[in-house]
């Protein structure tokens, strides 16, 4: 990642000249929703942690968390934890974006990503505070360049777990089947897509929104 280091610096300044103002109210409420519901969300699913786990272990013989670095508020470069999901070094055998028939997700792997307990490891960095439960999905330094200035407002708040796009783009491992070039359409179709909804969350920040986003994906999971 620290290819993109040049890129990130160059960048860097546009997103503290674009801050925008979000209420001290605002913030400390929001952290405070996220410290205590991350804390109880990992007592509360610890079995599942668990199950998950061991799973993965007699399943793959591999680690249990993936580690990857993504682009964090003021573009500062964090681990996101996922539970592991793909064969060893996927990453370094085949794109970035993945499909719903990718033979790099292992068995375990789909139904983790299925019902989306791969991400439930991102509590962790709900409680640390590099991320939020609700928030832009943080992407790789890699898309970077394909911010634009408006774009970079994002950068202001934290990445969450969930947003508007883990809503509407369910099922964007299927889009991204079904297209030949899958790369050219995340990148020229999907990214952007996700990068305006989440310009749309920035203008509604608040806890209350979270909650109803959170309720809406939650439903998403469990019926779709």
């Amino acid at each position: 990642m620290t290819n993109y280091q040049s890129v990130i610096d160059s960048k860097i300044n546009l997103v503290t000249g674009s801050e925008r103002k979000i209420s001290l109210f605002k913030r400390f409420t929001k952290r405070i929703f996220d410290l205590l519901f991350s804390l109880l969300g990992i007592i509360v699913l610890s079995p599942i942690f668990i199950i998950a786990a061991i799973w993965i272990k007699l399943s793959t013989k591999d680690r249990i968390i993936y580690k990857q670095q993504r682009m964090g508020k003021n573009l500062k470069l964090f681990n996101i934890y996922k539970f592991q999901t793909m064969v060893p070094d996927a990453d370094k055998i085949g794109p970035l974006v993945t499909v719903g028939n990718d033979p790099r997700v292992t068995k375990p792997g789909r139904v983790l990503r299925k019902y989306k307990i791969d991400e439930l490891p991102q509590l962790f960095n709900v409680l640390f505070g590099t991320m939020s439960f609700v928030g832009p999905r943080p992407e790789v330094p890699k898309y970077l360049p394909y911010y634009s200035d408006e774009h970079l407002k994002l950068f202001t708040i934290k990445p969450g777990i969930t947003d508007i796009s883990s809503i509407e783009l369910r099922d964007e491992e299927l889009f991204l089947e079904e297209n030949s070039d899958r790369i050219d359409y995340y990148e020229t179709v999907l990214l952007p897509q996700k990068l305006n909804n989440s310009l749309t969350y920035l203008e509604k920040y608040s806890v209350l929104y979270d909650v109803k986003l959170i309720l809406k994906t939650i439903k998403k999971v469990v019926f779709s």
